[in-house]
């Protein structure tokens, strides 16, 4: 009975998210993104706890006051449903006039990653519109796997799915122990991987995180262990409403001697200053120190 009610409640949120879209394919993206950004504002906190953000925000801005908090608090809601607007918009990103939108720092890393052949590790977090990362990699002709999490709601997943398949990378790796099998298949026919560091894992390791440890994910370290890879980190930045400026930075190659623990808390710093450039657009919502 419970599963049933469950994939009920799943159908109605799935309509109730259809019809979202459907008004905003009507009003245009630029309108939707703006729209959706100010819902967010007012009912992400009624969703997500407050107290769990702030309590993150603070990890990182011990010397922020309440004021300060909260507006890294409405920027992360603004972002979120910005984000949430633009799926309907991927293929315009992709190859339609949105795709002008898009400026990449550090293009010549990654078309020299494509000339070479060479297999690296692309690290990020949910900053901005995460999803145009591993969007613009794959356009520039980069072999490239991307690891995700299937959301839990069944029908948005297939929706969400197809849209990632479709227009981000056709490589979706799902996370978990058979996507790690698919990974490692992909690195030996020379693929890239592409993920994001910044979530809560139940395999991981504890790492220091803004100074306290933080389970992470090893995924990154393991095979860079296990192919000798380098890591190439990346950010992006959301400005003036639906713009985007993308940064890959040199790669870091790492030692044999490294561990496993070493590369991934050495991970968790840059992942930190990328967070620290611009907390606006990060997630802070996710309880990283659980």
């Amino acid at each position: 009975f419970q599963r049933f009610m469950k994939i009920i409640k799943y159908l109605i949120q799935f309509i109730i998210i259809c019809i979202f879209y459907v008004i905003f394919k009507i009003i245009g993206v630029r309108l939707s993104s703006f729209l959706s950004g100010k819902l967010f504002e007012i009912i992400g906190p009624i969703f997500r706890s407050k107290k769990i953000t702030n309590n993150n925000i603070k990890k990182a801005f011990p010397d922020y006051n309440s004021k300060e908090t909260n507006k890294i608090g409405s920027s992360m809601w603004n972002n979120y449903g910005r984000v949430f607007a633009e799926y309907l918009y991927m293929k315009n990103f992709r190859n339609g006039s949105l795709s002008k939108n898009i400026s990449i720092d550090g293009k010549d890393i990654l078309l020299n990653i494509k000339d070479q052949n060479q297999r690296v590790v692309f690290i990020s977090g949910h900053f901005s519109n995460f999803e145009l990362m591993a969007m613009q990699i794959d356009k520039l002709g980069v072999k490239i796997g991307a690891i995700y999490r299937p959301l839990n709601n069944i029908f948005l997943n297939k929706f969400m799915e197809r849209i990632r398949k479709k227009y981000i990378c056709n490589n979706q790796i799902k996370k978990g122990i058979g996507g790690l099998k698919e990974l490692i298949k992909l690195n030996k026919q020379g693929f890239s991987t592409a993920l994001m560091i910044d979530q809560r894992v139940s395999q991981g390791i504890k790492s220091n995180f803004f100074n306290e440890k933080a389970f992470t994910t090893t995924i990154p370290a393991q095979l860079i262990k296990k192919f000798n890879m380098p890591v190439v980190p990346i950010f992006i930045e959301r400005y003036e409403g639906i713009k985007f400026k993308m940064k890959v930075h040199k790669p870091i190659h790492f030692s044999n001697e490294d561990t496993i623990e070493n590369i991934t808390n050495e991970l968790n710093k840059t992942l930190e200053k990328m967070i620290l450039a611009n907390p606006n657009n990060w997630i802070w919502s996710h309880n990283r120190w659980k």
